[in-house]
């Protein structure tokens, strides 16, 4: 039996599937974050990612981890592959090995390997395509300092940036500064900035309050809400350029939303509202997530085309 496997490896978690040649998913598994993988630290993290939901993955699917040889796997990896290669060499067996970035992974999945484009809008932000020819494209995914505009992270620095305006009087009135104080057990927006630049709010941390500032907008708040509605013209805008680097106007052209940021029913609204004023696209939920399109790239590179079945339902 030729056994494929398909592994999402992200910030904060990694999942691996193991399939047949005829689609059928096999087992599946999950271990912790593997981005970085430079020092040794790293390194270890992402090596007992892999381990971990790899062997799950093998102990469902009743099999032996130290005698499979898979016939292709693919590794769709968070912060790039570069330097993860080798490790997976010296961890698993492997005939041929696919290692690209997240985004890759996303996309098919979540369009079941067909052409399209994924908007992805968590902690980050960016869109990724490919059309039939096979050809790419990729806008944003700039990281924090520099892009992610209409990131969880994104909505939540733009929220204190108001409440410090307001808080300094250069500002407009806004409920998102006592908000945030209480989110943060904080006494000024002063000290919640502070508060940011610790370890104790990582980046995951700060974009998880992207929610406190939707349910201010859906209170009513202006401010709130010029934020939330400007994150979505962020995200169409994004998501526009990748069309139209890849297809022609009036071409159908499934688009997918994935992230925390998409929970808001206001930005949600307001995202497919801009993307299908563009003739042909039509926004939908993904098929699968990633870790299964990291299985159809397997399949794909290995010349196989098989519809899955048996797929672990997505996490919500």
């Amino acid at each position: 039996m030729r056994l494929f496997l398909g592994v999402d490896g992200g910030q904060s978690s990694t999942t691996a599937l193991i399939g047949d040649e005829h689609g059928r998913v096999l087992g599946a598994g999950s271990g912790g974050p593997c981005n970085h993988a430079g020092k040794a630290e790293g390194r270890d993290r992402f090596m007992s990612a892999v381990s971990k939901s790899v062997g799950e993955a093998c102990a469902q699917a009743g099999l032996d981890p130290d005698r499979i040889v898979f016939d292709t796997a693919c590794f769709g990896l968070s912060g790039g592959p570069e330097d993860k290669v080798a490790i997976i060499h010296s961890l698993l067996r492997i005939e041929r090995l696919v290692a690209t970035d997240d985004a890759v992974i996303a996309l098919s999945g979540a369009t079941a390997g067909e052409p399209g484009i994924i908007t992805i809008a968590g902690t980050g932000s960016i869109a990724f395509g490919r059309n039939a020819a096979g050809k790419r494209a990729r806008v944003g995914g700039w990281g924090y300092i520099f892009g992610d505009e209409g990131s969880g992270f994104d909505i939540a620095r733009q929220a204190l940036r108001a409440a410090l305006r307001f808080e300094e009087g250069w500002g407009p009135a806004t409920a998102l500064h006592p908000a945030l104080l209480e989110a943060t057990a904080s006494r000024t927006a002063n000290e919640v900035l502070h508060c940011f630049y610790t370890d104790e709010w990582p980046r995951s941390r700060v974009a998880k309050l992207a929610r406190l500032v939707d349910q201010t907008a859906e209170a009513g708040d202006a401010v709130a809400r010029v934020i939330i509605l400007n994150a979505a013209q962020h995200l169409a805008a994004l998501t526009g350029s990748v069309r139209h680097q890849l297809w022609a106007p009036g071409d159908e052209v499934p688009v997918v939303y994935i992230g925390g940021a998409f929970r808001s029913r206001l930005l949600l609204e307001r995202y497919r509202m801009l993307v299908e004023l563009e003739p042909g696209s039509l926004c939908g939920v993904p098929v699968y997530h990633p870790a299964a399109g990291a299985l159809i790239e397997a399949y794909r590179a290995a010349g196989l085309r098989p519809a899955l079945n048996n797929v672990p339902e997505m996490k919500s």
